[in-house]
């Protein structure tokens, strides 16, 4: 099982060089970031999580230009985003900068997509939550075709453009690996569908974890799928967690550092995380 940290960058935080080169030194194996482009500054919206908005999501960095700062500091980490929200995106400029920060890093990204939850934040962007889900999928299949084709078109209820030409293709054949944020029966059919793993949901119970993971691939078996790789995301790991998550089977496991600390207190975080990621047998 591999191990790498999530967490977000902010301006009042370590700058993504400098954290990516630490997050490699302690031989961790990939950086993911989240996305929020902006908070309104009025929200009726229940946070999944409970409570407040939590500080960070006001201020992080736009997920793309910390990474490509990152791979310039680095040579092996992966480079990901949990999640995307591609619901809130135009789907050419995006599958254009995800290509283009795949060619720079040499292969390194990986992409995770969710459809949000905050909608106050999706209207502003001219979305309509009532059709994130659908919306997602022609997004996801419009890139695919742009980062495959030479001369790519889509044309969905959503998406929709004839012919264009769109350069760089990704280093990573077909593309980079697409992991699809969500839970139960409706997203491992995604999965199957237009993605290559799931971004199992922050913070769920392992027996769950479990069970859902078995429901995938029981699900993927029935298709005559390869076993589909999965990423938990696991907040205050403790002694013996990271060995559950390798024998429930888990492909990455992302040790979350939420809320994001000072510099030193940083430091220490990844100390103790990359102490527990050692001791993995």
């Amino acid at each position: 099982m591999e191990t790498g940290i999530f967490t977000a960058v902010t301006d009042e935080t370590m700058g993504p060089a400098e954290l990516a080169q630490e997050i490699e030194t302690r031989g961790f194996e990939s950086l993911f970031v989240p996305e929020h482009t902006h908070i309104p500054a009025t929200v009726r919206t229940p946070n999944p999580g409970g409570g407040a908005i939590p500080h960070d999501y006001y201020r992080a960095f736009d997920p793309f230009i910390t990474l490509a700062v990152a791979a310039g500091a680095t040579r092996r980490l992966r480079l990901g985003t949990a999640v995307t929200l591609l619901v809130q995106r135009d789907p050419i400029l995006t599958a254009k900068e995800i290509a283009s920060l795949d060619v720079a890093s040499g292969g390194r990204v990986e992409v995770g997509f969710g459809v949000g939850w905050l909608r106050e934040e999706m209207r502003n962007h001219g979305t309509d939550p009532r059709t994130r889900v659908a919306l997602q999928r022609e997004r996801i299949l419009a890139m695919q075709a742009i980062w495959s084709q030479d001369r790519a078109e889509f044309h969905g209820r959503f998406t929709d453009f004839d012919p264009l030409y769109s350069w760089p293709k990704p280093e990573q054949l077909p593309h980079p690996p697409i992991w699809l944020g969500g839970w139960g029966a409706s997203t491992h059919e995604r999965i199957l569908d237009h993605a290559d793993g799931w971004l199992a949901p922050v913070g769920i119970p392992f027996d769950e974890l479990e069970r859902g993971f078995t429901e995938l691939q029981n699900l993927a078996h029935r298709h005559d799928r390869a076993p589909i790789p999965t990423i938990a995301t696991v907040f205050d790991p403790q002694p013996g967690d990271l060995n559950r998550l390798a024998d429930i089977g888990i492909h990455r496991a992302l040790l979350g550092i939420v809320p994001v600390q000072p510099r030193d207190r940083t430091l220490h975080l990844l100390d103790h995380l990359a102490e527990l990621a050692g001791a993995v047998r």
